[in-house]
């Protein structure tokens, strides 16, 4: 069997088939000056057919040495538009396990994509990925979908004066010849594209710790603007469990700021990274966009979306979170902020499908700004006690898996007096804009 089938229309070059893989270990060393990448990846994963062959996604700027199938070389391996193959040198039969190594090595750069270049890129003195949608094989070889969750492990081996955060857990830092190689360990099942790598001159600080631990990595400079202008994280952190039910993950929360200015901050799986520009010390101009980056560890990394036309499902509810916040906090209401945002999309293009935007329309700000009204006229119908027992409901019953428009759409008929097909089908279905108030 091929494991080249398309698994998402709207990248179909991703992911593969053949293979359920449960655990990546990555074991890397990274050179800051000459952007040097090189190590093992091993994946643990099982057959889910009988497999004469298989394939990873990894980028072309990557060079594969070696390659082993439990233990052993395979017939043949070879690297071409953006795939690993591998011809097995014994085929494996369904539902058997299987251990892949590959040891790789190159000049990392980031994938060209619809909607510009994502995953690993150089900084000014260190290196970041932001790997959504498509980054992850920019650095490591992988089943690149956001429906394929695995347990993580990290080993990366950097210059000293270099800091090196990765997902999950710090569970080792060692020091040797110049050089300290930090190990990572993030247990729940993660998407490719939630796995990060960020490297600085930063330092590790702590920020609160009111049931969920939250760090900041940053460099020394930007510590007094942080201090200013990420004050209420804690606060923050306590509001959304309060609606969106507990924090997701065992190993706390940490935001990265970079010595470099980002043109938008970005998620990761248990991680926010912001640029310099978004911490200039101007007090709360920043915090829509940290609430955003929050509300992601709930609507996207734990709760993630088995293909990409979804994407509502994570950035309409980090919008709505963004509105949530300003309610609780002292700005806006989120009914005010719906009307305003009525108004600007009353006045743009109406010829977006929010439950398939299209792939040019991925990260369309519609898709964003919609997304967040459709759950502002579920509040309404359902009012505040049901709406957010959906929510929590959504967040425990899909925790650290996946779904699509309909497991969402489903699980509201439990909360809901009448039919809500009429709100959806307006809402999810119709490219009209629907009257804010309309009924359901």
């Amino acid at each position: 069997m091929s494991t080249d089938r398309i698994v998402d229309p709207y990248l179909p070059g991703s992911g593969n088939l053949g293979y359920r893989v449960s655990r990546y270990e990555l074991d890397l060393e990274y050179k800051v000056a000459t952007n040097r990448l090189s190590g093992t990846a091993t994946i643990t994963a099982v057959a889910a057919a009988e497999l004469h062959t298989l394939t990873l996604d990894l980028s072309d700027a990557l060079s594969v040495s070696k390659v082993t199938v439990n233990g052993a070389r395979p017939a043949r391996f070879r690297t071409s538009a953006g795939k690993l193959h591998i011809t097995l040198a014994e085929p494996l039969s369904t539902d058997a396990a299987v251990t892949i190594a590959v040891r790789y090595g190159g000049n990392p750069r980031p994938v060209r994509s619809h909607w510009g270049d994502v995953g690993f890129e150089e900084l000014t003195d260190g290196a970041l990925v932001a790997g959504q949608p498509n980054g992850a094989p920019s650095w490591f070889p992988c089943d690149d979908r956001p429906g394929a969750k695995a347990s993580v492990g990290i080993r990366i081996r950097t210059e000293n004066p270099y800091y090196a955060l990765a997902n999950g857990t710090l569970v080792g830092r060692l020091a040797h010849a110049g050089m300290t190689t930090w190990s990572y360990e993030q247990p729940e099942p993660t998407s490719t594209y939630l796995v990060t790598l960020q490297i600085g001159r930063y330092g590790r600080h702590p920020v609160g710790d009111d049931g969920v631990s939250i760090h900041a990595v940053l460099p020394d400079r930007l510590r007094e603007n942080f201090a200013s202008d990420f004050a209420r994280q804690p606060q923050m952190m306590a509001l959304f469990v309060e609606l969106f039910g507990p924090y997701p993950l065992t190993g706390g929360y940490t935001v990265v700021v970079t010595d470099d200015d980002l043109e938008i901050p970005l998620e990761a799986q248990g991680i926010s990274i912001f640029g310099a520009n978004h911490c200039s010390g101007r007090g709360q101009r920043a915090e829509r966009l940290i609430a955003h980056e929050l509300a992601h560890q709930w609507f996207g990394n734990s709760v993630t979306v088995r293909q990409w036309q979804h994407i509502w499902l994570h950035e309409g509810f980090a919008c709505y979170a963004e509105w949530l916040w300003s309610e609780r906090s002292g700005g806006r209401s989120a009914d005010a902020w719906a009307r305003h945002y009525h108004q600007r999309l009353a006045d743009a293009p109406q010829d977006l499908v929010l439950a398939d935007p299209g792939v040019r329309n991925l990260f369309d700000d519609r898709v964003y700004k919609r997304g967040a009204l459709t759950l502002h006229a579920l509040r309404g119908h359902l009012g505040d006690e049901n709406f957010f027992a959906l929510l929590r409901d959504w967040t425990q019953r899909y925790r650290h898996s996946t779904a699509v428009t309909d497991d969402f759409t489903a699980l509201t008929s439990e909360y809901a007096d009448g039919s809500l097909r009429p709100l959806f089908e307006a809402w999810l279905y119709a490219t009209a804009l629907p009257a804010l108030d309309a009924p359901p």
